[in-house]
């Protein structure tokens, strides 16, 4: 049946038609459910997904082209040509469709509630409570009484005037699944204004989640007996503990039966049953099928194992494919033509004067906990953000009669224009890079050659911590400079929908709950004490999407002014010499965070596993170190680094520098040779420190030239750009990884065969520039320009680690 002006369609179908309508037996494919399904699904995603690819450049999220999608296929636009609305949505198709949509979004919610972490709600912030209330309170209380004055001094017609206060109330909802969504399609979900507004959203959910369900008791009390209502109130609180009390134990049992670490098929399946029992219990008892779902998922323990293993496994089928199904049906069910002028502008008053007051709800308090303006209004404009469990909210109203076809198109118009407004509106505000750009030097080579050198490691696989540790161990932690480590272990989100950022207090474990983080505090602890009074180490742990982490470890090294920064690289060699893939997401990461970093950056490609390199905190042998310097800011940054290796004792560092033969009365290669001459003055004596000059003719004579003498060398370092010159030329065509430029590209390639590992370095950009080099400095500042430390050859004073606070014990 169909809803139409009141009235309903009967549709009546054969049972028995549906075996022979195959191209073969001259029957139409189309008469048949199965096919009409999948014809629909299929159009409606096609034209989805171009309708996206269309609207992301305006800087629209994906929500907006999946509902445009249906209406496209609705009543507004082919749905008014009769003859196709009758082939390609017919009316016997709409039961089919609408159940495989609900079906969709019952795992939808299921799985959103599994990634929500109650327990990080319970400690959620003062101001992001205070920030949560008053947005609440505010909407509730204004456009609520707002629309009672406008039904009592504005004409309407009855329908609009029944239903304009449950318009002014579904204003006052901020539901945190919707602003979850749109902060992740927006990607600054890791940043500080998206965790603000993902913990006031949260908080602000719990009481509109509990007033909606209110409501909805009484709506369903159609009696209006008080013993009616109180039965449906006691149905609910029984439904709640079957859930906490009967469910839960029992997944928690399989669970801990199949091992405890690790969740079986069994496991899974039998909670894709309870889900579905949730929703039959929750419409047994006259509430939304999406009830007991959302209640089964916040009862579920987030995170690894089973909160992870169910998100792997369901998310991609719910949020990529039966999540849009549902928006697209709701575009179908809208019909713009059905909606009048007068009834368009009522409903746009109460709508933009919540949108309004959400923003003040924001900057009230905001103003009040030294949140700025321009942040208040972000956030008040993300917090306005409308999305799938609205549209579940009309559908439910206008199941229950509350809302006429033309109020339910009104609201579905009114999600997609704030959507529309929000989205760009934010990115235009809103520019998480910003706070990154700083016009503070922070690179090696800018900093005064008595101060502290602060270096922070960013840590995916334990794996790569011998050769971090001797990275470390080189940059040489003496009394006149000691070492400063920020050490930022990557662990993925999966389970949860919030990302977390763990700053760790002294002598505290690494709880990222990650395999490898006893690991890699024992080691940081083992390399600081083996240079105890010199070194100092801070550890965080960052648990969030690979792509926005690059928020999270730009952050701490501004916050850390650290000088460099080091990267993982995406690829890991194993020992037999084969290459493998960990993360193509590490990838991404490493560019983002190239192109916003507010210090010098590194990315080690790490080969220790081929070369069995010498641990420089345990042997004390030799660690043989090349500096391949062609020219430019970035290798002057890696000469910088490499010179203040070369004090350490135990390390030896060579700088081969390639000249092109015939430039040599060049103003670049007199300038390179200027800073070059100022590191030889410095060390002046220095038997670990050597200047290597070859002078080559083109690019295949300095491959040739590299690959002659590169094992001799445990780590390789270079510089990420250079200038145009004949020795760069052919070798760009082959580049398989940009972020490592030219020169890395080729030092990580599988095919150059090498057991030596690589450090691509990058100086430090000042929006997007490069720092303009001080050279020929007068004597007495070379001393400040030049980053390098004495040789001290006496042993080291003692004194013990500090994590997270540099504090001396």
């Amino acid at each position: 049946m169909e809803p139409g002006n009141g009235n309903l369609t009967l549709v009546c179908q054969d049972p028995h038609g549906y075996g022979h309508n195959d191209i073969w037996h001259l029957g139409n494919p189309l008469d048949s459910p199965t096919c009409l399904l999948l014809v629909q699904v299929a159009l409606i995603t096609v034209v989805t997904q171009f309708i996206d690819i269309c609207l992301k450049p305006l800087g629209q999220s994906s929500l907006v082209s999946q509902i445009l999608g249906g209406v496209v296929f609705g009543p507004s636009v082919i749905g008014k040509q009769k003859m196709l609305a009758n082939i390609l949505f017919p009316a016997r198709g709409v039961v089919v469709l609408d159940t495989v949509a609900s079906f969709g979004l019952m795992f939808f919610f299921f799985i959103w509630c599994v990634k929500m972490d109650l327990a990080t709600l319970l400690r959620t912030e003062k101001h992001a409570i205070v920030i949560g209330f008053s947005v609440f309170s505010f909407t509730l209380v204004i456009p609520t009484g707002v629309s009672f004055l406008m039904r009592k001094y504005v004409a309407m017609n009855k329908t609009l005037s029944h239903a304009l206060p449950f318009v002014a109330f579904s204003q006052t909802l901020t539901v945190f699944i919707s602003i979850a969504v749109l902060l992740t399609d927006l990607k600054i979900l890791n940043t500080d204004i998206g965790r603000l507004t993902m913990s006031a959203a949260m908080f602000a959910d719990i009481i509109g989640f509990i007033s909606t369900v209110i409501m909805f008791s009484i709506l369903q009390n159609k009696s209006g007996s008080m013993l009616t209502l109180t039965w449906i109130i006691l149905s609910i609180v029984a439904l709640l503990l079957v859930i906490l009390f009967v469910m839960r134990p029992l997944i928690l049992w399989i669970v801990k039966r199949s091992g405890g670490d690790s969740v079986n098929e069994f496991c899974v399946v039998c909670i894709f049953v309870f889900v579905m029992i949730a929703g039959l219990l929750s419409e047994l008892i006259g509430q939304h099928f999406a009830m007991g779902p959302i209640i089964l998922g916040l009862a579920v323990p987030e995170g690894p194992p089973l909160g992870t293993t169910l998100v792997r496994k369901m998310e991609t089928i719910c949020l990529a494919f039966l999540y849009p199904i549902y928006l697209a049906v709701n575009g179908l069910q809208t019909d713009i033509f059905r909606i009048d002028a007068r009834s368009a502008w009522i409903v746009s008053v109460v709508v933009m004067l919540a949108f309004i007051v959400k923003i003040g709800a924001v900057m009230l308090p905001g103003y009040y906990s030294n949140v700025s303006l321009k942040e208040s209004c972000v956030i008040g404009l993300l917090l306005n953000g409308r999305g799938i469990a609205e549209l579940t909210m009309y559908n439910m109203w206008k199941g229950s009669k509350l809302l006429s076809d033309q109020e339910f198109s009104l609201m579905v118009v009114q999600i997609l224009v704030i959507n529309v407004i929000i989205t760009p509106l934010i990115k235009l505000l809103y520019d998480p890079s910003e706070q990154y750009h700083t016009g503070r030097r922070c690179s090696i080579q800018h900093t005064r050659r008595d101060s502290e050198l602060r270096i922070m490691v960013c840590i995916y696989n334990n794996e790569n911590i011998p050769t971090i540790l001797n990275l470390l161990e080189a940059s040489y932690a003496s009394r006149e400079s000691t070492v400063a480590v920020i050490a930022l272990v990557l662990v993925e989100l999966l389970g949860r929908a919030r990302p977390i950022l763990v700053a760790h207090q002294p002598h505290d474990t690494l709880r990222s709950m990650s395999c490898n983080s006893n690991h890699i505090d024992n080691a940081l602890r083992q390399y600081a004490q083996q240079n105890e009074g010199l070194v100092s180490v801070q550890s965080f742990t960052s648990i969030s999407n690979f792509d926005t982490k690059y928020d999270d470890i730009c952050r701490i090294s501004l916050d850390r002014r650290a000088n460099i920064l080091i990267l993982p690289f995406h690829k890991r060699w194993e020992i037999d010499g084969s290459v493998e893939v960990t993360q193509r997401s590490i990838q991404i990461m490493n560019v983002k965070v190239l192109e916003r970093a507010p210090c010098s950056v590194g990315i080690l490609v790490d080969r220790g596993i081929l070369s069995g390199s010498p641990s420089l905190l345990m042997a004390k042998a030799t660690f043989y170190v090349a500096v391949l310097f062609i020219g430019g800011a970035d290798d002057a940054e890696a000469l910088a680094y490499g010179t203040r290796m070369a004090r350490h004792e135990c390390v030896s560092v060579t700088v081969v520098r390639f000249l092109l033969f015939g430039e040599e009365n060049s103003k670049d290669r007199k300038r390179d040779s200027d800073l070059i001459d100022e590191y030889r003055y410095y060390n002046a004596g220095n038997r670990r420190f050597e200047v290597i000059d070859e002078v080559v003719k083109d690019g295949i004579e300095m491959s040739t030239c590299i690959r002659r003498f590169i094992d001799y060398f445990d780590l390789v370092m270079v510089g990420r750009e250079h200038q145009d010159c004949a020795m760069l030329q052919g070798h760009d065509q082959w580049s398989e990884c940009p972020e490592l430029g030219v020169i890395g590209d080729m030092l990580a390639s599988q095919d150059f065969v090498t057991k030596a590992s690589v450090l691509v370095v990058q100086q430090q950009r000042i929006r997007g520039r490069f720092v303009k080099q001080s050279l020929n400095a007068m004597p007495n500042q070379r001393d400040q320009l030049v980053h390098d430390f004495p040789i001290d050859e006496t042993s080291r004073p003692s004194c013990t680690i500090s994590v997270d606070r540099c504090e001396k014990m």
